[in-house]
């Protein structure tokens, strides 16, 4: 599917897949708030990934601009249907890359403007033959209630935000405890790099994929080497990989992605058997002090597994003594008798809170 080219002013939408991805970023770093996980570069990891056909919806009316990045895939079926199912196979849904996403807006929106957009929206996804969409919201950018008279908004969980305005300011946010780790981290001999070489990558994959067998991950999680290529190529400018070596042995690294303002917590491996010298804790301090070196205004790290507060949200939540940013996911079901029939087809558990619920 192409981008549709029409004049903004006759026709608000435009749609950019990854065969126009100069076009998609040129629009995408015209906003205020863009970030990395609105990039096609970004997005593209993900496609190699299998988790759909990535888009850029675009909107501009009046002065007034919004875009949306979303991964475009098609509903479970089962191969054989009946004569009167068999049209279920022409409908799609839509989901927020993984990461965060949601609508971005800029200039100045009142309720009218907004009920044009969804219009415009609903009725492009409604001609894509979109049975729902879910999106998992940007806690940094906060957007997420911009928009919650269109879609079913839910707070879901806390993420935890880095302020890298100051050296001073990073140290002072650390608990005490954390502190300590990274003393000693760096007493224990320690050492942080960052860079881009090709074989990071694959010194990462095989630690990350050690550390996914450690905790019985699911499948979804074991990127392929097309991901990481793809991270390193599509997204030269914009990942970095941060990594922690102990008397000449990598001992944990972490990607690191870098928007506009921000930059981000993205995947991380460690070998447990280094885990008592604390290098992660170094990692992210030094990620930290890398943000603040270069202008960026914030490090966000995310939380804990699920939204819960666990363990992982507990090691994040170490770095940031105030307070925290709010993660919410939005549900919007376009065709109710598509939805309801594709539930009773694929007969998901009841139980499970997953959403689309025909997919759980």
């Amino acid at each position: 599917m192409g981008m549709k080219m029409e004049d903004c002013s006759q026709n608000p939408i435009q749609i950019y897949t990854l065969e126009q991805s100069d076009a998609w970023q040129n629009r995408m770093e015209q906003f205020e708030n863009w970030d990395v996980y609105y990039l096609p570069g970004y997005a593209k990891a993900f496609a190699i990934n299998g988790d759909g056909e990535p888009l850029l919806f675009y909107y501009e009316k009046n002065g007034k601009r919004a875009a949306n990045v979303v991964m475009k895939r098609p509903v479970p079926v089962k191969k054989v249907l009946t004569k009167e199912d068999e049209a279920l196979k022409e409908y799609c849904d839509f989901v927020t890359p993984y990461g965060y996403g949601g609508f971005l807006l800029d200039g100045d929106w009142n309720e009218e403007d907004k009920k044009e957009l969804y219009h415009a929206y609903e009725e492009y996804l409604r001609k894509e033959k979109a049975a729902a969409e879910f999106v998992r919201f940007h806690p940094g950018l906060n957007n997420a209630h911009m928009v919650d008279d269109f879609y079913e908004v839910i707070d879901l969980g806390n993420t935890v935000q880095m302020d890298t305005g100051s050296r001073e300011i990073i140290w002072q946010n650390l608990t005490s405890k954390n502190r300590n780790m990274v003393r000693k981290a760096i007493k224990s001999g320690v050492k942080v790099y960052w860079g881009r070489e090709p074989e990071l990558y694959e010194a990462f994959e095989t630690i990350y994929n050690q550390t996914m067998d450690k905790v019985n991950a699911d499948s979804y999680y074991y990127f392929g080497k097309e991901f990481y290529q793809s991270i390193l190529e599509d997204l030269k400018y914009r990942a970095l990989m941060f990594y922690a070596e102990y008397e000449g042995e990598k001992i944990a690294m972490s990607i690191i992605l870098t928007g506009k303002k921000s930059i981000h917590y993205h995947l991380s491996a460690s070998r447990r058997e280094y885990q008592h010298l604390a290098p992660t804790n170094l990692i992210l301090y030094e990620a930290a002090c890398f943000a603040c070196e270069q202008g960026y205004q914030t490090f966000h790290l995310g939380g804990g597994l699920g939204s819960h507060k666990d363990h992982l949200y507990s090691f994040k939540k170490q770095f940031n003594r105030g307070e925290d940013r709010v993660f919410s996911i939005g549900k919007k079901i376009y065709d109710k008798q598509v939805y309801d029939r594709l539930c009773e087809l694929n007969e998901p558990d009841p139980e499970s809170g997953f959403f689309p619920k025909y997919r759980a």
